[in-house]
């Protein structure tokens, strides 16, 4: 399905492919498609040849991804390398286990990568335009802190986020409460869904269209791309440490956008043995993917200690079951870790490792031991899982799973002595509209 595009790649929805293909610029601006699916590439080009003579993840960003704005490559590539000044480094554990440590981006999680550069493409655009627009985001964790801090005095943009109040960590709501300019957090008393189904009955209401609302979720492929670039600088720095055998890529998974951003990057030609999607109790991916459950008919969000990952209904589902992406012939396996088995993996990987993970990055590490059960053929195979955040971000679960009090980040400590803003709302959508509107009316000239 892969083929050269020169002029730029074209995305189109996941529900209606009659309509009309959009450049990638449109999709950004956009978010979601009118008719509420997804945008996904109409094609995905290949790797060029010289990918892996990148030296870093900018480089990666530039020789890969600028690529795909075809003529406006020149424009990109900048913005994208600036948007990536740190790096992502692959680290060894025993039993032929990598960590791809995602979190050394400024908000400690690795959805920096995706929400710095998205920010940069954005307000591109906007320059380019004389527009403004309203970024409107539900996070679960991670996602809001790191918008907020890579749109954050981006021109011609304001952000307004939502999160569940009371079911994110002290650490995680101090980084999404911070003063910054041109940024509303939103505590929405309800969970993660209940934010998620606001963000998408505002894109579909017709008085909201008219403030140029755009998200910045994994929706937005403006998010979701620059996250494959990661996944190629990760199985690079494998092969360049000897391992000659493609690795199963293991993703912590909530929203399915991670995941789906790596089947990007295999689809454009990124070796690989497999994938796992490693989730929580929110189990409705694996479920869907063992064929015991209707896609269209999600459970309730449970709540874990990998919070960032307690989705019930996973947006991206849409793209990992569109043709183009599909991997379901046995590539792609998924498991399902209880907060029991989490707690313990943190604890056998500081006692074996001497390694501090996070919650999440301990979903993936216990995924991948059920994954080699399942699959006796991938015994033997290297396994990058990806370490999704730092674990001074989840103290109280550090503590409790291996005794070790003192888990800290200058990035962190900073926050204690800066200012906060919240406004807690009820999960009624009147209520964020009013705030929406207010939002757009404070506008300032572009």
């Amino acid at each position: 399905m892969s083929q050269h595009t020169p002029a730029g790649v074209q995305v189109r929805s996941t529900r209606d492919e009659a309509q009309a293909a959009l450049s990638l610029d449109e999709a950004i601006v956009r978010g979601l498609a009118g008719d509420g699916g997804l945008y996904v590439p109409t094609a995905i080009p290949p790797l060029p040849d010289n990918w892996r003579d990148a030296q870093s993840l900018a480089d990666m960003a530039e020789t890969v991804l600028a690529a795909w704005w075809g003529d406006d490559a020149h424009e990109v590539a900048p913005l994208l390398r600036d948007a990536l000044p740190f790096d992502t480094p692959l680290k060894p554990l025993s039993g032929d286990r990598y960590l791809l440590e995602l979190f050394h981006g400024p908000t400690l999680s690795f959805k920096d990568v995706g929400a710095r550069s998205m920010a940069r493409l954005m307000g591109r655009l906007l320059r380019r335009d004389q527009k403004r627009a309203i970024v409107l985001v539900a996070t679960s964790g991670d996602t809001g802190s790191a918008v907020a801090d890579g749109f954050a005095g981006i021109p011609g943009v304001d952000v307004v986020l939502l999160y569940p109040k009371g079911l994110v960590s002290d650490v995680q709501e101090r980084q999404l409460i911070v003063e910054r300019p041109d940024v509303t957090p939103l505590a929405i008393e309800g969970d993660f869904d209940a934010c998620q189904r606001l963000v998408k009955q505002a894109f579909q209401d017709p008085e909201l269209a008219t403030l140029g609302l755009t998200s910045a979720n994994s929706i937005n492929v403006g998010r979701l791309l620059p996250q494959m670039l990661y996944y190629l600088w990760g199985v690079l720095q494998l092969e360049r440490l000897g391992e000659t055998t493609p690795p199963v890529i293991v993703v912590p998974s909530g929203n399915l956008g991670n995941l789906t951003a790596g089947l990007v990057a295999w689809r454009a030609g990124m070796p690989a043995s497999g994938f796992h999607a490693a989730h929580n109790a929110n189990r409705h991916f694996s479920d869907v993917l063992a064929g015991v459950t209707d896609p269209l008919q999600p459970p309730p969000t449970v709540a874990t200690l990998s919070n960032a990952m307690d989705v019930g209904a996973p947006s991206n589902l849409e793209r990992v079951l569109d043709k183009d992406l599909n991997v379901m012939g046995g590539h792609l396996t998924a498991s399902v870790t209880g907060d029991a088995q989490t707690t313990a993996r943190m604890r056998l990987t500081y006692e074996q490792d001497g390694e501090l993970v996070c919650p999440h990055t301990a979903v993936g590490l216990e995924g991948w031991e059920q994954a080699r059960q399942a699959r006796p053929e991938w015994n033997g195979l290297p396994a990058m899982i990806l370490a999704t955040a730092h674990p001074a971000k989840f103290p109280a679960a550090v503590k409790h799973a291996t005794g070790v009090g003192e888990v800290s980040s200058a990035a962190l400590d900073a926050l204690l002595d800066q200012p906060t803003r919240v406004t807690t709302l009820p999960p009624d959508f009147e209520a964020l509209k009013r705030t929406v509107v207010a939002v757009a009316g404070s506008h300032r000239a572009v």
